[in-house]
């Protein structure tokens, strides 16, 4: 195996079925070096048991090129981080379970890395409109819509030029890194979100580089006709943010500024937090930082 590609998923069979479809159609060439792994957080359901039972028609020459894994243990987005540690390949491409990636695309992809054998920086590439045209080239590191990071454009004319470029952030659809330069999602996030910006300020801390690589362009379903059938709340990424900046040993105080004041713009709704929550939010997310390194120590020693 060349590549692991992996996605989380939860009541989204369609999804996950298009997704891998498209990328087995259009890479018919790259299959035998494609691994695929699906991290299924809701698998008891209907949904859940259809996307194990599409393992049967992920096969080359008559061998699975697919894990299914069900995780009922980590309910959060940061349960990606379970597809690195499952992964075959020294490389992985971690999507979400309903994008399309642009022909060509993972074939130039592994050609990046075998012209830069050395790398071990996160990469990414830019997401397009419905349209197919540009939705942004990254994210800015700032506060919008309750959440870090803010879609950008201002880096078009780079995109343009076709070469890799620097970015401060973007959106986590789409991302990959060589599986030894992976250097992990925190254990203690729960829920959706908080995962922007924190994992490029740790691949930064390492000595790496966070990438847009121009040609690997995707697409990615935002609509959800049938709503969001998931835990999607703001407290979860204010808590997850918190235990990020902690970790990462930034100052919570830009948390706090945003999140204690209303929220009016349109779309954007949300009534303040008193600045006391915020306070009793981080104190207990150290304690739990706190009893998680204890409880690590007492695994290695015993």
């Amino acid at each position: 195996m060349k590549i692991t590609i992996g996605m989380a998923c939860y009541n989204d069979f369609n999804g996950v079925y298009f997704t891998i479809q498209a990328i087995r159609m259009y890479n018919k060439d790259l299959l035998k070096d494609i691994e695929f792994i699906i991290i299924d957080n809701n698998p008891d359901d209907a949904e859940g048991q259809h996307v194990q039972q599409f393992a049967n028609w992920i096969r080359v020459g008559g061998k699975s090129h697919y894990k299914y894994i069900a995780n009922k243990e980590w309910n959060s987005t940061a349960c990606r981080q379970i597809i690195f540690e499952q992964a075959s390949a020294p490389i992985v491409l971690c999507i979400d379970c309903h994008i399309l990636i642009a022909p060509g695309a993972i074939e130039e992809l592994l050609q990046y890395y075998d012209d830069n054998p050395d790398c071990k920086d996160l990469l990414h590439g830019p997401i397009l409109n419905d349209n197919l045209t540009l939705l942004a080239s990254h994210m800015e590191p700032i506060w919008d819509y309750n959440m870090y990071g803010k879609w950008s454009k201002g880096k078009q004319d780079l995109i343009e030029k076709g070469e890799p470029f620097e970015i401060p952030m973007t959106g986590l659809g789409l991302f990959t890194c060589k599986k030894d330069a992976w250097p992990g999602f925190n254990r203690l996030f729960k829920g959706f979100g908080g995962e922007e910006g924190y994992i490029h300020e740790k691949f930064r801390n390492a000595g790496a580089k966070v990438l847009c690589l121009p040609f690997l362009q995707w697409t990615h379903r935002f609509q959800r006709p049938q709503g969001v059938p998931y835990r999607c709340e703001y407290i979860d990424r204010i808590r997850n943010y918190i235990i990020g900046f902690l970790e990462l040993k930034k100052d919570t105080k830009e948390i706090f500024d945003y999140f204690s004041k209303a929220n009016e713009l349109d779309g954007q709704d949300r009534k303040a937090i008193p600045i006391e929550t915020l306070q009793l939010m981080e104190k207990r997310c150290k304690l739990e930082m706190q009893m998680h390194e204890i409880d690590e120590e007492i695994k290695t020693n015993a």
